[in-house]
């Protein structure tokens, strides 16, 4: 049986026939460390131990940068989209909207980057953008649990975009 190749570096041997997996591209990712504490401009969000976060008071003396969430609603380029459609959601859209914005808020009190963008309504469905890729997901199976229908979503990795549909008739 043929032996993993190795590279020594120092005393401890490497192997090199490991799965090697490429990198998620999200152009919208901080790349450098920023300095804390920093705070968006925009929402107030404040970089502190290596995360964007809430903070209870403004930090004095603060730098300033935009954090991605903004960023991405100041370019019109969201990271998830989330398509409501059906005769069901026609007769209960208010409540299945309401369903929606709490979700938002319970994840955007932990993780600030989870926003959403635009609800757009149209005639027959609803699509929601988002700012991040778990949130579409996370709402599709809130509404999936309340209300049943079809979920299903799909996972772009090389594009970092998250595209879900629920959809229910009667």
């Amino acid at each position: 049986m043929k032996q993993p190749r190795r590279t020594f570096i120092g005393q401890k041997a490497r192997r090199q026939d490991r799965l090697i997996r490429e990198r998620v591209h999200d152009p919208y990712k901080t790349r450098l460390k920023l300095p804390e504490p920093t705070i968006c401009p925009q929402c107030s969000a404040v970089w502190h131990g290596g995360r964007w976060q809430w903070a209870k008071e403004q930090p004095d003396n603060a730098n300033e940068a935009l954090c991605q969430a903004c960023h991405r609603i100041n370019d019109k380029y969201p990271a998830g989209e989330l398509a409501l459609s059906g005769d069901f959601l026609k007769k209960h859209k208010d409540e299945i909207l309401h369903l929606v914005r709490n979700t938002e808020k319970l994840e955007n009190e932990e993780h600030p980057l989870h926003r959403i963008m635009t609800i757009d309504e149209q005639k027959d469905r609803s699509v929601i953008l988002t700012t991040d890729i778990h949130l579409p997901r996370r709402i599709g199976e809130a509404i999936f649990n309340a209300y049943e229908g079809a979920f299903e979503f799909n996972y772009d990795e090389g594009g970092y975009f998250l595209r879900a549909n629920w959809r229910r008739d009667g």
